[in-house]
Parts: structure tokens; sequence; C-alpha cells
């Protein structure tokens, strides 16, 4: 029978291994991932049956068909209830045992879906503030983004917090070939390093860093699309070294685990500083950086491109009202004017921060922005310079939060991580 499986699904299949005993198998699953079992439930030494329940105690989540050739009603229950996604009596034909494969694979598949889609939904920011505008650096970005959607190539996003580097990410995988793969988004620094080697190339089974548990990683949710390492310049340097050899090699090795597994997936990264700067600071690799910066696209801040001001005002403004149940609010040209005299040093997230308020508020906060009314029309935003901008914005916020760093964190568009940094570098001046 083993003989007659492997011959029957090594063609149809790009990796098939043969196991005579549950030890066998286990031996195997050390190091190789496995997609599907299919697993007698007459065994020498333990049986199909109870291996199985081990498997999933142990955290394995792949497909498990079962067959036998003495079943009843009983053992088809027991079977079920130990997590088998197929139960099949001997002998079968061909078609039978493929139809089973078929419905494994595409279950998997459809679990895959469902987990990215979640994220998704839990993580993104229903906005599509990016690509808004007809000023000349949005018209660019625009080509840009086209030109390089084509490619396989790695992306590098640069540009200042709150210019909405995931939405361009976005735009970049939804016009590619890869559109129709699932777009994985991470926050760099949400997770200490080991959390994040496991949350992208996942673990092994059995290994002994991380017990008996197995995951996969979001590399393998990734798989036929685009994975977005947000904040990329946060990744702990032993988490860069394994993104080096993932990138040279096309191939992740969870964690603990013997086996390097094939990658087919696009990577698209971002960062609100240049990686210049953190390479010559010791925080970040040159190789790596040079192996993501094949495609180096600069996304314009706000106060380059002002006159996009009113569009996106608009546009703001159709996206959150009714969500917040409101009418949209008229701006005139006045108001405008003041909108126009800021310089935006959150970028267009402010602005949209700034909009929402405006219409809890039932009108345009021009005073929100400001720290009098300005007179007479006239500008009282006078310093240019944009570290001290960026400093007493921060400083706004903070105290408009109590000092909750977390907060204002989340106001501001970026990590926290990214503002106690700030904060720290003007103590040290």
């Amino acid at each position: 029978m083993r003989n007659f499986l492997v011959k029957t699904l090594a063609p149809r299949c790009p990796f098939v291994m043969s196991a005579g005993s549950a030890e066998e198998g286990a031996e195997i699953l050390a190091s190789h991932h496995v997609d599907l079992i299919i697993l007698d439930i007459s065994l020498p030494g333990k049986t199909g049956v109870t291996w199985l329940k081990e498997l999933r105690a142990q955290g394995f989540l792949g497909e498990v068909i079962l067959i036998t050739a003495f079943a009843d009603l009983d053992t088809a229950i027991e079977a079920l209830r130990a997590g088998a996604s197929d139960f099949m009596l001997k002998p079968f034909r061909v078609p039978q045992i493929l139809n089973s494969v078929k419905q494994c694979v595409e279950r998997a598949r459809l679990l895959r879906e469902n987990f990215v889609l979640r994220r998704g939904l839990a993580q993104q920011q229903r906005s599509a503030y990016a690509l808004v505008g007809q000023s000349r650096a949005m018209s660019e970005l625009r080509n840009a983004v086209q030109r390089a959607a084509d490619a396989p190539s790695t992306v590098l996003l640069q540009s200042e917090s709150g210019t909405g580097k995931e939405l361009v990410a976005r735009e970049l995988h939804a016009a590619s070939p890869r559109a129709s793969g699932p777009f994985v988004p991470v926050k760099c620094s949400s997770l200490s390093a080991e959390l994040m080697e496991m949350e992208l190339f996942g673990q092994a089974l059995g290994s002994p860093s991380t017990g008996k548990v197995a995951r996969d990683g979001l590399f393998y949710y990734a798989q036929g699309g685009t994975l977005f390492l947000d904040g990329v310049c946060e990744l702990p340097l032993p988490v860069q070294a394994r993104l080096v050899h993932a990138l040279e090699d096309l191939s992740v090795q969870p964690v603990g685990g013997q086996q390097r597994l094939p990658m087919n997936v696009r990577i698209i990264a971002s960062t609100p500083q240049r990686l210049d700067e953190a390479v010559a600071q010791g925080h970040f690799r040159s190789d790596l950086c040079y192996r993501l910066k094949v495609v180096d696209l600069t996304l314009p801040p706000l106060r380059t491109h002002k006159e996009d001001l009113p569009a996106l005002v608009e546009h703001f403004q159709r996206e959150l009202a009714p969500k917040l149940g409101v009418r949209p609010i008229a701006v005139s040209d006045e108001e405008m004017a003041f909108l126009n005299q800021y310089d935006w040093p959150g970028n267009c997230q402010e602005l949209r921060n700034f909009v929402e308020r405006s219409l809890i508020l039932g009108g345009i906060n021009v005073s929100a922005l400001y720290p009098a009314p300005p007179p007479n029309g006239a500008s009282t935003h006078t310093t240019t310079d944009l570290a001290t901008l960026e400093k007493r914005h921060i400083q706004t916020v903070l105290e408009s939060v109590g000092g909750d760093k977390t907060q204002a964190a989340r106001l501001l568009g970026v990590s926290r991580r990214t503002l106690e940094r700030r904060v720290a570098e003007w103590n040290q001046v």
C-alpha cells in the first residue's frame, strides 16, 4: 500500500516521503515541513490514531488522512475526534485518494487565506490617501509605483512617518502579477527578537528552543503574494541575519528546524529614516540594506505638495463622515489658507486625524494647529526647520495626552520605540 501511494502521488505532488512506522514519521517531521500526512491506523508499534493525537497535542496543523482495512463506526468517530481531515476504507481506487488529497490541499489553502484576511482586517487602516492628489510629486510617485509593480524585485519605501507607506505597498501589490495572492503586513517593532523570528519564519516541531509546539511563519502565509515589513529598521540584528539568508537563497528555515523551505514571496519594506544612516550607526546590516534597496522609492512629505490639500481633505471627509455618522463640513477659502500655512510634520496621518476631529466637532478647528489664532490671515508659523517643527509637534501631542507615550505614538502614526528614541535624542542635546 505504501509503495502504491508513493507511485500514485509522486508525479502529482512536488515532494513525497514515506515511513514504515510512527517513529520513522516523527523523525521526518523533525527535519521537514509537511502539509499532508496519509496515515494508516494499523502500524507496527504505535497506532496511527495514537500518533495523530500526539501530533495534534504538539501543535501539528497539517492535514491528515487516516486509512484502514478494518473500520467500524466507533473507529471512524475516534479518528475524526483525534483530528483526522478524512477517513478512508481500504481498498480504494486512485481517483478516491486523489480526490481526498485535493480536498485537503484546498482546505489548507482556504485556512491560509482566512488567516491572511483576518490579519489584514485587524491591521489595515481603511484609507487610500497615499495616491490622492494631482501634484507633480504624486504623479511621479504613481508612475514609479506602476513601473515597480511589474517587477519581482524587492522594494524599499523611505519617507517620514505618516506619509502612507503601507498604502503605497498595497498599491504595489494590487498592481503586480501577485495581486491574486495574499498581502501580509507585519510591524517590525512590535515583538522581541526571539518572537519576531518565530513570527516571520515559523518554528519547527519538537526543537530544543521551541519545545513541542509547531507553527507556520508569516513567510508561509505570504506564499505567492507580498510580505510587507513595516519599519524594517526596527528589526533586531539576529532577525536581519536570517532575512539576508532568506533573500539570498529564496528559502526560509523555521526556528529550531533543519530544512530550508522554498520561498515564493515578494518583499516590500518601509522605514521612516534613511537606511544608510542606520547602517552608519551600526543599527542595520549593510548587506540587507543593499538587498532591500533594489527599487528605492521616496514618498513625498505633505509640506512639499500642499496643492493636494483640498483633494485630501475632501477624500478624508468622504471616508470618515459615514463611519462617524456625521455630515461633511464645508471648508472656506480662508480656512484652507490656514491649512496651507501649516507644515504638517505628521504628514497625511496628521491631516487625517485633524479632519476626523473637525468632523466630530462640526467645524474646521484651525486653532488646534497653531499656538494662537493666526492674526489677519497671516501665518505665525515662522519656523521652517523641520527638526524644530517635529519636536514642537511631538511635545504638543504628548502634552495633550498627559505624557502617555503609547497614546501619543498612536496619534502620531509611529511606534512607541520610535517616539522614545526621538525623546531620548532631545534629552542628550
